[in-house]
Formats: C-alpha cells, sequence, structure tokens
C-alpha cells in the first residue's frame, strides 16, 4: 500500500514540475511515506529523520516532509520533535504541491484531515518501467480490529469506480506491464454500483488472459464463495492468497474483534482448498496479543500444523495508543513473547520447507523477474503461487514465462531448470 501511495505522491509532484532523484545530496524535497502498524516502523522513520537532519543543516533549503499513517497519527509533533517542513495524511496529497511551494518561502505545512471520499481515481500514478504494478482499489478499513490503527490512520472504507480500475489496468498492459496486484485494507468490502471485489477481478481478468492478478488482503469474515469461484474460474487470477488469521484461538480472536472463529478459518480454509486445486496460502501472526496464555499460543501452533501455510508474516504484538487493544495493558512479558514467536517462526519455516520439498520433480510456470540477487549466472521469477524460483541464465528478459522443473528446495525459494518457454 505504501508503494502504491507513493507512486500516486509521485505522479501528484510530477505534474507540479517535480522529478525524482535516487540522490539525497541532489534533492530539493525529501519525503518520507510511511506506516504506523508497529512502534518499529516509527522508530526506523524517527531514526532515518535524525540522519536527514545532516542534510537539513548542510543545506538549509532543503524541504523535508513526513507523509502517510504515522504523519496522521503523531501529526504537528513530528514537527516539534524533528522540525520537518510538512506533514501530510493519507487523504491530504492534492495538497502536497502548494505546501511544498510554501515550505520554499519558510512556511510549515499540516494537511491530516481524513476523507469519507478520496481514493485518488484521477490521479495517474508515475510508475517506473517494470513488469509488476500495484493499483489501490479501496482506502480505510471499517473493521477496527483492536490492536489495529488503520481505521484511525486511513479513515473509513471507499472504493473506486470498477471502471476506473479497469480502465488503469488496460493503460497497464498497453504500456508492457505483465502482473498487476490490487490493493486495499480489505479488499473484500470492495463495493460499486453493486458491483463487488468478485466482480472487479473477473473485470480486470479479463482485460488480457496472458495479465497475471493477484490481491491484497482478505478478511477471512468477508471472503465470499463467488469470489473463490471467480478466482477457480479464471487461469490468470494467481493461485494465492494471503488470508491473515492472526491467532488460532477463538478467544484471542474475540478480544482482536477479528469478527470470526478458529472453526469458521478453518472452513473457508478448507473450501478454498476444494475449489481451488493447488491454492497457496499465507497468513499474518501476532504473537503475544494481551492476555494470551500459553494453551492460546500452543492453539495457534497447531492450527498453523492444521492450516500447513506456504508462508506467514509473524510478529510481536505492538501497542498502538489510541486502539482498544492498548488500554488492555501490554501484559505479556517481552521474553515470553519472543519466544512465543521464535516458536511459531520455527514452525512456519518447517511447513514451508515440506511444503517446498513437496514441490520437488514438478515443473512450474514461472515470470521471470530478472537476474539473481546472489549470482549473475542465475536468475529469478515467480510462480502464479507467488514461490521465488531460481534458474540458470539465459536469454530471458523479465516478464517472460518460462518452464522450470524444480530440482530442490529450501524453504524459501526453489531451485530448478529451464525446459521450456511460453513466451
Amino acid at each position: 500500500m505504501n508503494l502504491a501511495d507513493t507512486e500516486i505522491v509521485l505522479g501528484i509532484l510530477n505534474k507540479s514540475g517535480y522529478s525524482p532523484t535516487q540522490a539525497i545530496d541532489e534533492a530539493d524535497v525529501v519525503l518520507l511515506n510511511t506506516c504506523s502498524v508497529r512502534e518499529h516502523a516509527e522508530e526506523k522513520i524517527h531514526q532515518r529523520l535524525n540522519v536527514i537532519r545532516k542534510q537539513m543543516a548542510e543545506k538549509p533549503e532543503l524541504v523535508v516532509g513526513v507523509l502517510g499513517c504515522m504523519a496522521e497519527r503523531l501529526r504537528s509533533s513530528l514537527m516539534q520533535r524533528h522540525n520537518v517542513d510538512i506533514v501530510v495524511g493519507p487523504d491530504e496529497y492534492r495538497k502536497l504541491p502548494d505546501l511544498v511551494d510554501g515550505a520554499f518561502t519558510g512556511s510549515q505545512g499540516i494537511g491530516v484531515r481524513l476523507s469519507r471520499t478520496e481514493t485518488y481515481d484521477d490521479v495517474t500514478p508515475f510508475r517506473s518501467e517494470g513488469i509488476s504494478a500495484w493499483i489501490s482499489v479501496m482506502r480505510g478499513c471499517d473493521k477496527f480490529c483492536t490492536f489495529c490503527i488503520v481505521p484511525f490512520t486511513r479513515g473509513r472504507e471507499r472504493s473506486r469506480t470498477l471502471t476506473s480500475v479497469v480502465a488503469e489496468v488496460e493503460q497497464l498492459v498497453k504500456q508492457g506491464f505483465r502482473e498487476i496486484t490490487l490493493l486495499g485494507q480489505n479488499v473484500n468490502s470492495y463495493i460499486d454500483s453493486g458491483h463487488d471485489f468478485a466482480d472487479l477481478l473477473s473485470a480486470v481478468a479479463d482485460v488480457d488472459p496472458g495479465l497475471r492478478v493477484r490481491f491484497t488482503t482478505s478478511h477471512p469474515q468477508d471472503l465470499s464463495d463467488k469470489l473463490i469461484d471467480s478466482i477457480a474460474a479464471h487461469d490468470n487470477l494467481c493461485n494465492y492468497i494471503h488470508l491473515p488469521v492472526q491467532s488460532g484461538s477463538t478467544r484471542v480472536l474475540e478480544a482482536m474483534n477479528r469478527t470470526y472463529t478458529r472453526e469458521h478459518y478453518l472452513a473457508l480454509v478448507s473450501k478454498i482448498r476444494s475449489r481451488i486445486p493447488g491454492v497457496a496460502l499465507s497468513t499474518d501472526i501476532i504473537s503475544g496479543f494481551p492476555t494470551e496464555s500459553e494453551g492460546e499460543h500452543k492453539e495457534t501452533l497447531s492450527l498453523m500444523e492444521e492450516v500447513r501455510y506456504d508462508g506467514a508474516y509473524m510478529f510481536k504484538y505492538s501497542p498502538r495508543e489510541g486502539t482498544p487493544a492498548y488500554r488492555l495493558g501490554d501484559d505479556i512479558p517481552e521474553e515470553v513473547k519472543a519466544r512465543r514467536l521464535s516458536e511459531i517462526i520455527s514452525l512456519q519455516q518447517k511447513i514451508s520447507g515440506e511444503v517446498n520439498e513437496s514441490l520437488v520433480g514438478n515443473t512450474m510456470n514461472v515470470m521471470v523477474d530478472g537476474p539473481s540477487k546472489k549470482s549473475e549466472l542465475q536468475m529469478s521469477g515467480r510462480t502464479d503461487t507467488n514461490k521465488t524460483v531460481v534458474f540458470q541464465a539465459g536469454q530471458y528478459k523479465p516478464g517472460d514465462l518460462v518452464l522450470v522443473k524444480v530440482e530442490r528446495a529450501t524453504s524459501a525459494t526453489l531451485f530448478g531448470q529451464v525446459v521450456g518457454s511460453l513466451s
């Protein structure tokens, strides 16, 4: 979501005559787009701003701003702590050109008003060349999970029109993009004039059969049979679903206000697997939520064993001031959180390794990303189930489709030999 928002910001500024630079010492304007989901993310921004202060001292005319969720949450305190010029929340990016102009004349500017209508659907994102693009199809969230700051920093749910999303996809296909990811805090809540997310997915898939289509993130309560059937019916809708569970304990899920039970979640997983053969599932898990008992932690481990996720994003609980869970207190000792998280990570690595090992001998359809990070003699790409595959280098370019026979596997990567090409 932050990558997509950054492209929107660049689109707005580019229209006003600004162009990006990769060198901070060449910049006239430095903007940090931020996240507030966890405390660690905010700590990194504070550290980065401390480093940028050196540039501010050497170049007094430099304009520095903080954008996004952290700007929305901390507001004017960022100006006081770091002496930044601009603080702009996720719904006020259209004000940036005027606020930047004002900052050049010495005025500090702040824009943190949340909107019930802003979707930026008429803004053309500024994208660099590549094969993959992100499209934000809705903004905000109405779920109000007790641990989550997002509804307070990104506002309430609102969706772009189906026609505007399809038009953007058509333009991306013309520009040579081979894969797009539809984004939203909860894409399953998408609605436009009676069209739901399944309708949007199908419309996007129909733009070009050769275009790979992904989406994130799904809330388990809202993932419908219609959506499952839509994925099964379109070959270019990737067989990969990110389905955050957060906890394997029904009591903890209720304390989190996740609005589903362990049993509902497992039944949904069973339904997905029965209707979408070969589907890959990933998830989010929070360790050490307030009041979580040792037994409830073990319920999370047992759910992981039962579902057998292909991958997971796993975190210690991070208190966020202003959320309902913050009032519960952070009552799980840090060493207990760390130990539970370590057990979750170890189990997931074991499961991911076993799942990937079961693919050895299979031939996979892989979209080439480019050279491998570890060797110029190898290239890497991804399957439609979002698995990274490394293979021998050849006359392939990003976006090409190749058939790779898997010869070995780790918990994170498949390795194989190209046995054919589909491009």
